[in-house]
């Protein structure tokens, strides 16, 4: 099994700025991960 390049609290993190005002494409770039 692949190992995340994440833990939790950062997934939670990422996914908390997205749902504030901030698009996903940005947030997306911003880590580096794909949408």
């Amino acid at each position: 099994m692949k190992r995340s390049r994440f833990n939790e609290e950062q997934i939670i993190a990422i996914l908390k700025k997205q749902e504030s005002d901030i698009s996903k494409a940005v947030v997306c770039r911003e880590h580096g991960i794909s949408s």
